[in-house]
């Protein structure tokens, strides 16, 4: 803004405007002709109507001027919050006292509509929320209706027995409800919610609810998915925003807005959402509101996974009577798409499916052996299985101290010698295993449309290291989700990064050694015909490798159980945290989630 004559109007209007900005009211009094008895509250009553959280002031012009009077125009910039800016351009009316110039403050300030008395509001609403949609296109998110269960504290003769019903039925801590009921005393007539649960669990559970004393129902608009608990931890929730979320997303956002709080419907947010509209008005003290100004919104826009629904519901059945923590995913082994993804337990925020990193443990032995093809032995190749083996300092044993002698390579790969692989494995060059495990995407970055770390492999440091390494111990890591796309390169010979979102572009992605992939498809077959996956024979054109990962200081160790495979341009894996043995274990859940998938196709 320009600045006039020192002590002229303008440079009143200037210092007016700079302490308008700063909201001190006292300056701004100090330059008044006459201070209205309300200034105050007029002022708290336009910030508070309009949501005004910041002004700034600029076009500032002497449009008239005599001995006694001025007229200064002005432009001002006020920011709304969760709308955006709104310019206005108005007038400040100056008198001269003496040698001063003073302003004659009346509410034309605010806008030149305003009059004495009017007061100022406004209209922001969001248009309806965008779906998420499958790989085909069909909305996999959609309003329905969902019952809260909560309680009225002041009603609750026993919290213990709220508490243990809950439990029962629906499978929330006990603790954290008695501590929410206690916490919730002072308000003993507020609602207290638990859980949103479906009309159908609803209709299950209530008759064991509803005659415990305290325990009451309310119904809502929610946004659903096409099971409960379908694809839980990837779609994510919305709900109220929280003051972290509000931080984090900024504007257009404000307190008391329904947003995405987790999985994709966090991350695609302003994709789904969109941005609000509204309008500022001025509320005459009689007659209608007059429209000052009207701020356009735009509707959301849907967001096409890759999920597939068969897939993803077979994912889900399968794993559905696990008790332990787990995970099951799928990828296209063309593309990386990822076709289905489901982590357990439901309650628990953990995305351990894309987030989880774990040691592989034997399922690594796809990477050793394409660095071991890669360099000459063939799955014919006589190898000696001994019952322990030594590295460096460490002597290293077979699974429940199996040995098998002299045999050949695919039978140790179908029964898993890790002895067998240790000495293998030694044989290789300095950077042999590192570099089958870049082919692998170990150590490389992507983006799947939801956090995951993907995979490393540290470089073996000695000998030791080495052997555990080339058994996916020691230092390896992966997420589930990656060594899904272990299990897709060895149908296609390339690894493709995964990706969540169809439109998404393609991700980096790695050819594996020449002639490689062949043999390993065959080695991956002789794993279910006659070796730990063999439970699974009867799926045919089945391929997969089996893991029984050690972890934690215990003795005997505990174990992750893993099982990869790969069928009908398809890879996935079977992840069960602490499960124990993966031919035990994950291999009867992958046996699941293939008949659910096989049902669904007839």
């Amino acid at each position: 803004m320009k600045k006039g004559a020192p002590g002229g109007p303008e440079d009143v209007a200037l210092a007016y405007l700079d302490a308008w900005a700063r909201n001190d009211l006292g300056a701004q009094r100090q330059l008044l002709v006459q201070v209205p008895a309300d200034f105050d509250a007029q002022h708290a009553r336009w910030r508070q109507g309009l949501g005004v959280a910041a002004s700034r002031f600029e076009g500032l012009d002497l449009e008239a001027q005599d001995d006694g009077t001025a007229v200064v125009v002005f432009r001002g910039v006020h920011t709304l919050r969760g709308l955006g800016d709104w310019e206005v351009e108005s007038r400040l009316r100056f008198e001269r006292q003496g040698s001063r110039w003073r302003l004659r403050w009346t509410p034309e300030v605010f806008h030149p509509e305003a009059l004495a008395g009017d007061s100022f509001g406004r209209l922001r609403a969001w248009g309806p929320r965008a779906a998420l949609l499958d790989a085909s296109g069909a909305p996999l998110t959609e309003p329905g209706e969902v019952i809260t269960v909560g309680a009225y504290p002041g009603r609750v003769r026993d919290g213990a027995a709220v508490a243990s019903a809950l439990q029962s039925q629906l499978g929330l801590d006990p603790l954290r409800v008695q501590a929410a009921l206690r916490a919730a005393n002072a308000q003993p007539e507020q609602f207290l919610a638990f859980i949103d649960v479906r009309p159908e669990r609803y209709q299950q559970v209530r008759p064991a609810l509803a005659p415990v004393p305290g325990i009451f129902f309310r119904k809502k608009t929610a946004r659903l998915t096409p099971a409960e608990g379908f694809a839980a931890h990837t779609l994510g929730r919305v709900g109220e925003v929280t003051a972290e979320a509000l931080k984090a997303l900024g504007h257009p956002y404000q307190a008391g807005d329904v947003v995405g709080l987790s999985g994709l419907e966090r991350a695609q947010e302003r994709t789904l959402a969109g941005s609000p509209s509204g309008e500022v008005r001025l509320l005459p003290r009689s007659g209608e509101a007059v429209v000052l100004h009207r701020f356009e919104g735009a509707p959301g826009t849907p967001v096409r996974t890759t999920l597939r629904r068969d897939v993803q519901a077979a994912a889900e059945a399968a794993l559905a009577d696990v008790m332990r923590p787990a995970a099951l995913v799928a990828v296209d082994s063309a593309t990386g798409e990822v076709l289905a993804v489901a982590s357990r337990p439901l309650g628990e925020a953990l995305h351990r499916a894309l987030t989880g990193r774990y040691p592989p443990g034997s399922t690594f032995k796809v990477v050793t052996a394409e660095a071991l093809l890669a360099h000459g032995l063939k799955p014919d190749s006589r190898v000696d299985c001994p019952p322990e083996a030594i590295a460096g300092r460490r002597r290293f044993r077979n699974f429940e101290a199996e040995a098998f002698g002299q045999t050949t390579f695919r039978q140790v790969f179908a029964l898993s010698c890790n002895t067998a692989f240790i000495q293998l494995s030694a044989r290789l060059g300095r950077d042999a295993l590192e570099d089958a495990a870049r082919r692998f995407g170990f150590g490389v970055r992507y983006d799947v449309g939801l956090p995951s770390p993907g995979a490393s492999f540290p470089a073996p440091g000695d000998a030791e290291d080495r052997a555990a390494a080339s058994m996916g111990q020691g230092r390896v890591l992966a997420t589930p989700l990656h060594m899904a796309t272990v299990a897709a390169a060895v149908d296609t010979g390339v690894w493709h990064a995964p990706r969540l979102l169809a439109d998404a572009d393609a991700g980096p992605e790695a050819r594996l050694s020449a002639g490689t992939p062949e043999a390993l498809r065959s080695l991956m077959r002789a794993v279910v015909t006659e070796g730990s996956a063999k439970s699974a024979a009867s799926f045919q054109g089945l391929m997969g490798k089996t893991g029984t990962a050690e972890f934690g200081t215990a003795l005997p160790p505990e174990t992750h159980a893993w099982f990869i495979g790969l069928r009908g341009g398809m890879g996935f894996v079977v992840f069960v945290e602490g499960g124990g043995v993966g031919g035990r274990v994950a291999v009867p859940i992958a046996a699941r989630f293939l008949q659910t998938l096989d049902a669904s196709a007839r």
